[in-house]
């Protein structure tokens, strides 16, 4: 199962993007044994001054155009599902037993989705109740699922 992080804005270089790439790098070396493989991170950008309703939508749009057809969407939002790490590996384990071939997390603009692209989604997650840096998310949102898939491989990194 190909693992990909669809985002609005831009990482540049620094510290997040160390991170980001360091859980990318540990997610291929354990993943694979228990197939899952590759995290990707594809970033999208709207360049015309939109506000408000039309910019979320614009934005749905551009996301929906990074992912893979056909892969499970997991929107992070505020007001989805804030579940423990190994419900969360639970759950990556399922979709990658039933066949899931491409899932794809997807993180919004500062003013959220738009309606219809949470209506899409299979599933909606939040990192808790907290609000994040949206560039943080894409490091924090690559620690947990590296987590998940060390779980799920018996790895040790995560201790009950």
């Amino acid at each position: 199962m190909r693992i990909q992080i669809c985002a609005v804005g831009r990482l540049r270089s620094g510290p997040e993007r160390q991170l980001l790439d360091t859980y990318a790098a540990r997610i291929d070396a354990v993943g694979r044994g228990i197939g899952m493989t590759s995290l990707s991170l594809h970033e999208v950008e709207e360049k015309k001054a939109l506000e408000g309703m039309a910019l979320r939508e614009r934005e749905a749009t551009l996301l929906l155009g990074a992912m893979p057809k056909g892969a499970t969407l997991v929107a992070l939002d505020e007001r989805g599902k804030a579940e423990p790490s190994t419900e969360f590996a639970a759950r990556l384990g399922q979709w990658r037993d039933q066949g899931t071939s491409d899932l794809c997390f997807l993180i919004g603009g500062a003013d959220g989705f738009a309606p219809a692209l949470r209506e899409r989604a299979d599933h909606l997650m939040a990192l808790g109740p907290m609000t994040w840096p949206h560039m943080l998310v894409r490091v924090m949102l690559a620690e947990q699922i590296y987590r998940a898939i060390t779980i799920l491989s018996g790895h040790p990194y995560h201790r009950v």
